[in-house]
């Protein structure tokens, strides 16, 4: 069971404990349930139900499907997360994500809390991607040695860059203006009739191409801040996709140069931009989060532009939604858990982390 220490009015600091997390921000409904014991890591269960191929007839996540489709699959991956097992701590996604979405998460948590009486706690869903590398191993120690660190974020709704000086302790270096960079390889994968989800199909049909065949703009690359844009990219994307429909000149090869220089765009204005902001603030390390961190390309690329900076990423299991994140997350802002979390605990579609 359980190890509490002391209770300070309704504040729980919470040493050993199991967590369940709960996480519904978007199309995947989730459940985890991890044992931690003097910092160490155990995730017990993980289970992640997609709603991608809900979605796929329409190009793209409808809210109120991705609703409904939450509303019956809660209560199932919470029950396959726990199986005999009682959770000491419950973890909920309630910000930022599609608000219809969050609530159905949100209210399934504060129901267990009060029925079981047992702490509950919000995490930003964004917070559980940029400690997501954490599930890798079974350590959770963060000790001086990583901070401070540079935080990238990359994934279908988010682009932003964070100083991170401490679990809890951030600072917005910069986001994106526009598309997020997920989101623009969600739209060139359309438009070249790839299929959804559009990351890992632009992806696959990149290791084809030649990078270099196509000089697409580098948007924001030489600018003085952090921020990125990426629909000028897109829309460069777009005419001379056009242009060679025009002229005839589609084939398999060329639909392979564009999306190879198109992903080469993406990760040249990634890479430039954190390894600036990793030097700007001294970073010890950097930490890459979100669905497009499954990019092996981009990836590859951040390590050899950081180095000897460590670049810490999640494996790929953990690099889209799942409640394992959130259930790590919850347990980095224990402190904030409470019993009576479900009587004020609300959903915030557009909470920032910093």
């Amino acid at each position: 069971m359980s190890s509490f220490g002391c209770q300070k009015a309704d504040l729980w600091y919470i040493f050993d404990m199991k967590i369940l997390g709960i996480e519904s921000s978007c199309d995947e409904t989730s459940a985890s349930l991890l044992e931690i014991k003097e910092s160490r890591l155990q995730i017990k269960s993980n289970v992640v139900l997609s709603q991608a191929g809900e979605h796929k007839k329409y190009g793209g996540v409808v809210p109120e499907v991705a609703a409904r489709g939450h509303a019956q699959a809660i209560v199932p991956a919470i029950a396959r997360a726990l199986g005999s097992d009682r959770p000491d701590v419950i973890a909920v996604t309630s910000a930022p994500g599609l608000i219809t979405s969050l609530q159905v998460g949100l209210q399934a948590a504060k129901t267990l809390s009060y029925a079981w009486q047992i702490p509950l706690v919000g995490v930003n869903h964004l917070e559980g991607h940029l400690f997501s590398w954490l599930l890798n191993g079974s350590d959770l120690k963060l000790g001086r040695e990583f901070f401070p660190a540079i935080g990238l974020i990359v994934s279908g709704g988010h682009t932003e860059l964070l100083l991170v000086k401490g679990a809890g302790r951030y600072s917005l270096l910069g986001r994106t203006r526009d598309d997020a960079a997920g989101e623009a390889f969600d739209k060139v994968a359309k438009l070249l009739g790839l299929g959804y989800p559009g990351g890992p199909a632009v992806s696959r049909c990149a290791e084809k191409g030649r990078a270099n065949a196509i000089d697409f703009p580098r948007p924001m690359i030489d600018s003085k801040d952090f921020d990125f844009s990426f629909s000028g990219l897109k829309t460069s994307v777009t005419n001379h996709f056009l242009q060679m429909a025009k002229t005839g000149d589609l084939s398999r090869e060329s639909l392979s140069d564009i999306c190879a220089g198109f992903q080469a765009a993406v990760i040249d204005v990634l890479g430039v931009k954190t390894l600036k902001a990793a030097r700007q603030h001294q970073a010890k390390s950097v930490f890459l989060g979100g669905g497009v961190s499954a990019n092996e390309a981009l990836v590859n690329s951040l390590a050899g532009k950081l180095k000897p900076r460590p670049l810490y990423c999640p494996e790929r299991k953990y690099t889209g939604d799942n409640a394992a994140m959130i259930a790590l997350a919850g347990y980095l802002n224990k402190r904030k858990a409470s019993r009576n979390c479900w009587r004020k605990l609300t959903a915030q579609a557009g909470l920032k982390l910093a």
